[in-house]
C-alpha cells in the first residue's frame, strides 16, 4: 500500500485560505482579545479555539461538511443557539460599558475574573453555536481540502496551522495592549464596540434564519 506525498504548496494553501477567512474581528476574535488584555487563562482558550476549528476542519475534509443535507434541523438550531448566546454576550458587554466596575484598572482586574471552565466554555460556544463557523470552516475549507483530492489531509493541516497561529497571535498582541487598558474609559469603548458587533451578528442571523 503506498502513502501519497506530502505536498507542501498545498499545506501553504491551506493556510493562506484559512487565514482569509478567521484574520477579522468578529465575536471569537474579540472575546480571545478581551481575555488576552485581561491575561486571563490564555493558554487554554487558544487552545479550545484551536481545538474546535480543528475539529470542524477534519469534520469538513473527511466529506460531511454539508451539514445540512445530512442533519436539516442541525442549522436553525445551531442559529438559534447563537442567537441567543451572541445577544447574551451582547448584553453583558452593553452593560459593562454602560455600569464600569470603577477605578483604576491593570488587564486582570477589569471586572470580575471568569472561572476557567466558564471562560472554555464561552470559548467553545463562539465556535460550536456559530453558524458562520460551520458554513466557512467545515464546509467551504472542507470543500476545498476535498477539492485537493490525495492531498486534502495536507490542506487541512495547513487550514488548522493558520488556525493556532493567528489565535496565538491575536492573544499574544492582546496582551501587549493591557498597559492601555488600565484606564475604565478604555474598557468601556472596548466593551461599547463589543456590544455592537455581537447586536450586528446576532441581528444578521436572525434575518437569514427569517428569510430563509
Amino acid at each position: 500500500m503506498s502513502f501519497p506525498t506530502f505536498s507542501f504548496p498545498t499545506y501553504f494553501l491551506g493556510m493562506a485560505s484559512c487565514a482569509g477567512l478567521i484574520i477579522a474581528i468578529g465575536a471569537q476574535n474579540a472575546f480571545i482579545l478581551r481575555q488576552g488584555i485581561r491575561r486571563e487563562h490564555v493558554a487554554a482558550i487558544v487552545a479550545v479555539c484551536t481545538l474546535s476549528d480543528a475539529l470542524l476542519i477534519s469534520l469538513g475534509t473527511a466529506g460531511i461538511g454539508v451539514v445540512s443535507e445530512r442533519l436539516p434541523m442541525a442549522v436553525p438550531v445551531i442559529t438559534i443557539a447563537g442567537i441567543l448566546f451572541l445577544s447574551v454576550y451582547g448584553w453583558q458587554a452593553a452593560r459593562r460599558a454602560w455600569r464600569p466596575a470603577g477605578g483604576a484598572m491593570d488587564g486582570r482586574a477589569e471586572g470580575v475574573a471568569l472561572p476557567l471552565g466558564t471562560a472554555m466554555l464561552q470559548a467553545a460556544a463562539f465556535s460550536w453555536l456559530n453558524p458562520h463557523a460551520w458554513l466557512d470552516t467545515t464546509v467551504l475549507i472542507g470543500s476545498l481540502a476535498n477539492a485537493q483530492g490525495a492531498q486534502r489531509w495536507a490542506f487541512a493541516g495547513g487550514a488548522i496551522s493558520a488556525s493556532l497561529l493567528w489565535f496565538t497571535l491575536l492573544a499574544w498582541a492582546a496582551g501587549r495592549l493591557a498597559p492601555l487598558f488600565r484606564q475604565p474609559r478604555a474598557w468601556r469603548v472596548f466593551d461599547a464596540g463589543v456590544a455592537v458587533m455581537m447586536a450586528g451578528l446576532a441581528g444578521g442571523l436572525t434575518l437569514r434564519a427569517l428569510n430563509a
